[in-house]
């Protein structure tokens, strides 16, 4: 039993929560409104793309709220189909997470749900549909359906002149082989084969790259750039030429070393934000570092004031991506209990044409759930046993890195963390918000085929 059927098994009690919302929905005003409806994007002259989105825009309206000031959003689903809403690096209660596994109720198609919760912690935050796609690659993260959050508050990213939003998305799903077709077009650079999701086209925020409006700055600007991958299966590798990035925070917290790079990686479902000093005039190209990727749109020109010409791409050095120059050279705190967990993937299972995952040998829903109790610190051991590039999402709690390899250091504070292959990453979190709360593989491909296990509250 996959993810989807296991939901689709309990899909009647969802619905039946969700239904209950009508009534206090439809009472006051809410601060915001969101409509999942379908979709017709223009991402290039002539390249129209059908999908479902949020109040039919890609990516949808930007959100912003206030650090501990509670908040309503209000949800229509205008689909034939279930739908849901994860917000996605919050610390909220279980039943407003927006993930069905921790009991958050669906939005059945042509009802209405509303969420209500405190927003926290300030930071660039994101919101997304949580529904399985399984094997059907126009639903799910495959859409439009993703946009940012931003949660207000302390601490201050510092002095800019200039704040812009770029999300990263890639469109037309296809099924493809994995070595053969993905190396020379993929970030992921997988190791081994098997089937994976390829694509046709990819934008940045609504357009192919050299199509839309650039983004006009002037010499000498401070640009806050919030950067957000909304891919369903893509990790990316970014450069803008001439510029560095001077990451200041990462998943939205603020990183101890904020330090200045050539190139970013942003695994799905990673943000960074970066301030970039405007000091090279000229027409440029902010995108992958991949050829074959920003042939198929993956960028955004970057224009001077009074600059003119085509723009113009050079390739980077070549550099490695360490989570650790961002961080603090100090170990972290020795945990009050250490839990390790093996992933791998073990080929098709259950008449599926994909492959299914494992965590030590297990796989969603047939997995028992970590066991934790209030108050106490867990260090979580995560070893790829595989030749995919992982990233891994933990729900409503943030984590600290505290290893990648041998290295260890502290002080990095994130939801989502990217795991080479063959290798294994440490992270630690408090258990601080009691409740269901699910970790998993935010590779939609991955999750969908047994990719994620459950935290659970004891004691």
């Amino acid at each position: 039993m996959n993810r989807r059927e296991f939901l689709a098994s309990s899909g009647f009690v969802l619905a039946d929560h969700a239904l209950s919302f009508r009534g206090a929905a439809e009472k006051t005003k809410a601060h915001h409104a969101l409509r999942i409806e379908p979709c017709k994007l223009e991402i290039a002259p002539g390249v129209m793309v059908d999908t479902i989105a949020y109040n039919g825009q890609v990516p949808g309206p930007i959100l912003r709220v206030r650090e501990n000031i509670p908040v309503t959003i209000d949800v229509t689903n205008r689909t034939a189909n279930a739908d849901i809403v994860h917000w996605h690096g919050l610390a909220i209660d279980s039943h407003n997470d927006g993930a069905m596994e921790e009991g958050s109720p669906m939005i059945p198609a042509a009802g209405a749900l509303r969420y209500q919760f405190t927003p926290r912690p300030a930071g660039t935050r994101w919101y997304h549909t949580h529904t399985p796609a399984g094997s059907n690659l126009s639903i799910g993260t495959y859409t439009g359906q993703f946009g940012f959050l931003l949660v207000e508050g302390h601490p201050d990213p510092g002095h800019y002149d200039q704040e812009i939003f770029v999300a990263i998305h890639h469109w037309e799903p296809s099924f493809v082989p994995m070595v053969e077709k993905m190396r020379e077009a993929s970030a992921n650079v997988p190791l081994t084969s098997g089937s994976d999701v390829g694509y046709k086209y990819a934008t940045v925020n609504q357009h192919m790259l050299g199509t839309g409006e650039p983004i006009r700055v002037k010499r000498g600007q401070r640009v806050l750039m919030h950067l957000l991958n909304a891919s369903a299966t893509e990790n990316v590798v970014l450069a803008l030429p001439g510029h560095h990035f001077q990451i200041v925070a990462m998943d939205g917290n603020p990183v101890p070393h904020p330090a200045a790079v050539e190139t970013l990686s942003l695994a799905v479902a990673e943000r960074v934000d970066a301030i970039v000093e405007m000091n090279t005039p000229g027409v440029w190209i902010l995108g992958s570092t991949l050829a074959k990727s920003r042939e198929m749109g993956l960028g955004i020109v970057v224009e001077y004031a009074g600059a003119t010409g085509a723009p113009v791409w050079h390739d980077p050095a070549p550099a490695e991506w360490d989570y650790s120059q961002f961080a603090s050279a100090t170990r972290a705190p020795e945990p009050d209990e250490t839990f390790t967990l093996t992933f791998r993937d073990i080929g098709p299972m259950h008449g599926s044409k994909f492959d299914t995952w494992t965590i030590n040998n297990r796989s969603w829903p047939e997995i028992d759930p970590l066991k934790v109790h209030q108050g106490r610190r867990y260090r979580v051991i995560l070893r790829n046993g595989s030749g995919d590039q992982h990233p891994i999402h933990l729900h409503r709690h943030t984590f600290e890195v505290t290893r990648v390899g041998t290295k260890e250091f502290s002080g990095l504070r994130k939801d989502t963390v990217n795991v080479m292959p063959l290798d294994s990453v440490a992270v630690d979190f408090v258990a601080d918000n009691p409740g269901d709360t699910l970790w998993h593989c935010h590779q939609a491909l991955h999750m969908d085929f047994g990719f994620m296990q459950l935290i659970r509250y004891v004691g």
